[in-house]
């Protein structure tokens, strides 16, 4: 008992230890918020979590961190619904708007891992209720699973803005074929070729989990899913049960008003359909770490879960990109009134969630994530230190015009000697600083953009391995 008792006492030290660590980075959240970027010779200015969430229109953020595979805590704040009063909790539901994709994901590898399934088998031949369309680019190469959750599969339709209350909800075959309020999902590129997202190849997986099981989709993600992960408050049922309405939080735009009928429903479920927390996210991603490591197959298998995470084109995993590093998982979410993000590392059980209820909330996680990252000492997520240099002003006009991506187009700008991106998805326009030649970033976020030339003049850029190109 001698022995034991000075044993207890640095037990007892290491736990109160812990939780002091845990209450200082709480406290560094809420008052000393850190910008994402920092450039060099310019003082770096922190602000409070409510002073931010009020610069960006922000009502709610809710938030949870994990390690060594548990949920270390979580915490809300602000207002799930601002005609209601009602104050958001770690128990609220958000949308998690695409990171719907890798969650769904994990249900489709169950069915790999039972052996119903072939990752690499023509998707046509297990799709019964429907099937993709052929044209010569599926004559020359069908399209399959892998294709689809690593969104190679050639699919158009990028993403989807749902339904509001009260309108018709069309069914997943009437979306696939245009029925809804967006093309139809087809290919119309060589499958396997380039990488593309498609939230399209997601709504072809759903239906195709469906046929397969014979069952809805949200019961199949519940008994496969949610429920041997722990999401407990969870749901991929669309349109939300109206008993549940209480639990979920209100959309709201960045101009501050509510989403139509407070938030949108999405009959593409796998895409874009999933009602969580972070804690329950959090859950998930634990999980999947812990299959990784070989602890445990509640969910997946350890070789399933290495297939996972295996990244192919443009880094993407079986459902989740994978950083460039190796080190962690992730995936963000953007549905109408929802911003998110859930970043998960490879090895240690860590990692965090954050969902937000507004356009607006992208800015506010990545400076959430920031700051904790470098309360936690995770140097791949903290703020960067860039370098600005000088180019010659006469070089700025070559870069202006509107660029095109898949999913939208953005405009580059000059203002004041400045140049300035704007997305035509957001209302808050981005400075881009140079730091070389043909080689500028954004200074809210960091995020580089590399000009491309051809005979002298700029044709395109590079954003996040995607590219722009000019319109003529």
């Amino acid at each position: 008992m001698r022995k034991l008792i000075p044993l207890l006492a640095l037990i007892a030290a290491a736990c109160q230890a812990d939780g002091q660590d845990t209450a200082q980075h709480i406290q560094r959240l809420e008052n000393e918020l850190l910008p994402r970027v920092f450039i060099q010779g310019e003082p770096v200015v922190t602000a409070s979590l409510a002073e931010r969430m009020e610069h960006y229109g922000v009502p709610a953020v809710s938030i949870a961190v994990f390690d060594d595979g548990e949920v270390v805590w979580a915490r809300a704040y602000g207002m799930a619904d601002e005609e209601d009063g009602r104050s958001a909790t770690p128990q609220t539901l958000f949308q998690a708007a695409s990171i719907s994709k890798p969650v769904a994901a994990s249900a489709m590898l169950t069915f790999l891992q039972d052996g119903e399934l072939d990752l690499d088998e023509n998707v046509n031949e297990r799709l019964t209720s429907w099937t993709v369309p052929e044209n010569d680019f599926t004559a020359a190469q069908a399209v399959t699973l892998r294709e689809l959750v690593t969104h190679t599969a050639g699919m158009t339709v990028s993403g989807f803005p749902g339904y509001a209350r009260g309108e018709p909800v069309p069914t997943v075959i009437e979306v696939l074929d245009g029925a809804g309020n967006t093309d139809p999902i087809r290919v119309d590129e060589l499958p396997g070729s380039r990488w593309r997202y498609s939230g399209g190849g997601y709504t072809v997986m759903q239906l195709l989990l469906t046929d397969l099981a014979g069952a809805p989709f949200p019961d199949i993600m519940r008994q496969r899913v949610l429920e041997p992960a722990g999401m407990t408050l969870s749901t991929y049922e669309q349109p939300l049960p109206e008993d549940r309405w209480g639990e979920a939080a209100t959309g709201y735009r960045s101009d501050g008003n509510e989403v139509t009928g407070k938030w949108h429903t999405y009959p593409e479920m796998a895409a874009a359909g999933l009602w969580t927390t972070p804690t329950d996210l959090a859950h998930w991603a634990i999980a999947i770490q812990r299959a990784y490591d070989g602890e445990s197959d509640g969910l997946l298998s350890r070789a399933t879960a290495e297939q996972m995470l295996e990244p192919g084109p443009n880094g993407w995993g079986l459902g989740p990109p994978i950083h460039p590093s190796g080190a962690f998982f992730h995936h963000n979410g953007a549905n109408e009134g929802f911003r998110c993000r859930l970043i998960a590392f490879v090895e240690g059980g860590r990692g965090i969630a954050v969902m937000t209820n507004s356009d607006a909330g992208d800015d506010l996680y990545e400076e959430i994530i920031g700051t904790l990252a470098a309360a936690y000492d995770w140097s791949e997520l903290q703020p960067e230190e860039k370098v600005v240099v000088e180019i010659d002003p006469a070089r700025l006009p070559d870069y202006l015009g509107r660029y095109e991506l898949s999913f939208g187009s953005i405009a580059i700008t000059l203002e004041d000697g400045h140049l300035w991106l704007e997305p035509e998805w957001s209302e808050r326009p981005e400075e881009l600083l140079p730091e070389a030649d043909d080689r500028f970033f954004s200074r809210s976020d960091g995020a580089e953009l590399t000009f491309m030339r051809e005979g002298g003049g700029v044709v395109a850029f590079e954003v996040f391995g995607m590219r722009a190109e000019r319109a003529q």
